[in-house]
């Protein structure tokens, strides 16, 4: 075979321009940190990269689910602490009316119930830190609970769908309650009234005993007095069956909590695992790079040196 001058000339310029090509591309990854910047650097590795993406923007968006979760929880939490405040105070209120010999002594403990009352409507419609109310559903702009200004009776008027969140990609959970499942509910134990029904409606509990210590009894009529005494009974329970239902309420919300916890923990090392994957697919094996960064050099080099020494024989000199 015969090589003409032009050809090995030709040969190696291509060596150069090859050698040229495969140390600049080693040395933008060494400048990036990365050995695929574009898909046709590594098609496979650049496709397995963005499905690894995709899965990372995805738990990110769960965590951040997580944290709103976490917020409402924790202010729902809060507030039925101040729901088991005041119903414990009612209980003990109620429990001390029926001791009460006088009209006005039992007047003045009515009193203190519409002033319960009156405390746990206002803790019905709790709104949260952009106005919205935590116990209306999906209605969050409509005050949930309502009293008739001339009977006094409250009324439920909000959503009936609680707020609910998924917060993994299998997980959904309610993050907030909507009023009945709070203030018009009772446990499967709930204490039980003589003829078998449930005093289950916290406000309508309260206005038993209201209505009942507000009406005035006569000196000796007995048959008014054990009239009094079992309302104030029925009230009671209805009272008990209330606290009852908010703890298992709390219990419920408490135990989401700790299970967001454990999520969270899960995403972490999920982020973990998703970050080391695609480093292994698309970062710069540093070793290797700077390995080949040098030797390619140094074969650019000879290159260079070999291209030189050729330009400058006879051979060159009378075909250029």
């Amino acid at each position: 075979m015969r090589l003409s001058t032009s050809m090995i000339y030709q040969q190696n310029m291509n060596g150069i321009l090859n050698g040229q090509s495969i140390w600049q591309k080693v040395g933008e990854q060494l400048a990036s940190g990365t050995k695929v910047s574009t898909p046709s650097d590594d098609p496979i590795a650049a496709s397995q990269a963005v499905m690894i993406g995709q899965a990372q923007a995805e738990t990110s968006q769960f965590t951040l689910a997580r944290t709103f979760s976490r917020q409402n929880m924790s202010l729902e939490l809060t507030v039925l602490e101040s729901v088991v405040t005041a119903v414990t105070s009612a209980s003990t209120t109620v429990i001390s009316a029926g001791g009460v010999g006088s009209n006005d002594d039992r007047n003045t403990q009515a009193e203190v119930l519409e002033g319960l009352k009156a405390q746990l409507l206002n803790i019905a419609n709790t709104t949260d830190g952009n106005g919205n109310y935590i116990f209306a559903g999906y209605q969050t702009t409509t005050a949930p609970y309502v009293q008739d200004p001339i009977t006094k009776v409250v009324t439920y008027t909000g959503g009936h769908t609680a707020i609910s969140q998924q917060v993994d990609s299998s997980r959904t959970m309610t993050v907030s309650n909507i009023g009945p499942q709070v203030f018009n509910s009772a446990t499967g134990d709930a204490v039980k009234e003589p003829d078998g029904s449930i005093q289950k409606d916290l406000f309508a509990t309260l206005d038993i005993a209201i209505n009942v210590l507000k009406t005035p009894i006569a000196d000796g009529d007995n048959a008014a007095r054990e009239a009094l005494q079992s309302s104030l009974d029925t009230a009671n329970r209805g009272l008990r069956n209330s606290l009852n239902n908010v703890s298992s309420v709390q219990s419920t919300l408490g135990i989401q909590l700790e299970e967001l916890d454990q999520l969270d923990a899960i995403g972490a090392d999920r982020t973990i695992a998703n970050s080391q994957a695609k480093s292994a697919l698309v970062d710069t094996d540093w070793v290797s790079a700077i390995s080949t960064y040098v030797m390619q050099q140094a074969s650019l080099q000879a290159a260079y040196t070999t291209y030189k020494n050729m330009s400058g024989m006879s051979l060159f000199q009378i075909n250029w």
